[in-house]
């Protein structure tokens, strides 16, 4: 998409001091006392605000964290252990602001982190007057924030709207491109695996990738759905027996295209859904009334990875079984494995998928790591973000 770089405003000394407003996603997961449990996306927060400061820039950043009500703060929603963390990072102080909407003072080659966005008033609601003051704050605003940028809020949306300036930061830059690589114009055969507990949340993915790809691997309960839709016993599993004609369509969509959804040979079952649960490879002929399917077996799992390390475009979306149990995570090492192995460009994105990533130790062998779920899943449907549409809107202004 066309759309101003951050990074070329600075390479043109366009930012030097200049205020400069980035909203990120630095919502982390925190445990009860409050302590940062994984700090992904305050890492990759890092070069977009270095790249301002670096400029000469007065930098302001802010995020959302959780879900808090409007017009009220309590220490659960604070940035403040976000603010402590980002100060590590950065090897400098990144002082709080609280009720900035009115007015930040920042001086030019400092950073400020502003309190939870989602506090204000009307930023769920994208309000126009919140969005005016927002972009007043600044000169420049920049939108970093891929994992928000299928949200049209004031802040992610609405200052792009009327800020003097706006542009991408290098990680919506970055995630803008490696998807277009990945769905503009892939290299083939491209394979995509969309895994999940249900068909309904992914449906209209499953359908519009079914016009796109060479091979549709699906997985978890999605995969016991198509089971079910090709004939299979599923036992007790996890499925969606009244979406039963929408997998079948989907599979249909493929065949129609000489293309294909495998649908396993063989799983890994159990009479519980438990860690320490006995785990038992059947034929997927096999499986009785009361199992359930908690992973594809092994033979199944070696032929998807041949397929995978023959791909030109891996989309990677959903581990394919309960990869958290040991007995029950051979089929998602596989796949990942498989993934790092392959020489296809590879885009992988969603929560558990990164946790797979992550366990299994392949980060640097998958080609672009998305750091968005929902935004993620979006752009594989084929929708066009909010934040993609309003920063073209303003590049060709």
């Amino acid at each position: 998409m066309n759309a101003i770089r951050f990074s070329d405003l600075c390479a043109q000394g366009q930012v030097t001091g200049k205020r400069v407003f980035i909203r990120a996603d630095l919502n982390v997961p925190q445990d009860d006392a409050g302590n940062i449990t994984e700090d992904t996306r305050i890492r990759a927060s890092i070069p977009c605000i270095k790249m301002a400061l670096d400029a000469g820039a007065a930098v302001m950043v802010t995020s959302h964290l959780g879900r808090p009500t409007e017009g009220t703060l309590t220490a659960a929603d604070s940035l403040a252990p976000v603010a402590q963390r980002l100060a590590e990072l950065l090897g400098r102080p990144v002082p709080l602001l609280q009720n900035w909407v009115d007015g930040v003072s920042v001086k030019a080659g400092d950073v400020v982190l502003l309190e939870n966005c989602r506090v204000n008033k009307g930023e769920k609601k994208n309000n126009e007057e919140l969005a005016k003051k927002m972009a007043a704050l600044c000169d420049i605003f920049v939108h970093d924030a891929f994992g928000t940028a299928h949200r049209a809020e004031a802040s992610t949306y609405g200052i792009a709207q009327f800020a003097k300036v706006a542009c991408a930061g290098p990680l919506l830059a970055a995630e803008m491109d490696a998807i277009t690589l990945a769905l503009a114009n892939p290299k083939r055969p491209m394979v995509a695996i969309v895994a999940g507990s249900k068909v309904s949340t992914k449906l209209s993915i499953l359908m519009s990738l079914a016009s796109k790809v060479d091979q549709l691997i699906v997985g978890g309960g999605i995969a016991n759905t198509f089971m079910l839709a090709s004939g299979l016993k599923i036992g007790k599993s996890l499925a969606e027996p009244d979406l039963l004609s929408d997998a079948k369509a989907v599979i249909e969509a493929m065949r129609a295209r000489g293309a294909a959804v495998p649908i396993p040979t063989d799983v890994v079952t159990a009479k519980t859904f438990a860690a320490d649960a006995p785990a038992t490879v059947k034929a997927a002929t096999e499986v009785a009334d009361d199992d359930l399917i908690l992973d594809i077996g092994p033979q199944t799992a070696a032929l998807l990875a041949a397929q995978l390390k023959a791909a030109g475009t891996i989309v990677w979306n959903g581990p394919v079984g309960v990869f958290e149990f040991p007995a029950f995570e051979n089929g998602t090492r596989v796949i990942a494995h498989a993934i790092a192995d392959s020489s296809a460009f590879s885009i992988a994105g969603g929560g558990d998928t990164l946790a797979a990533i992550a366990k299994y130790g392949i980060e640097k062998r998958i080609g672009y790591i998305s750091t968005g779920g929902g935004a993620f899943l979006e752009v594989l449907e084929g929708k066009t973000l909010p934040a993609f549409e309003i920063l073209a809107r303003r590049a060709s202004a």
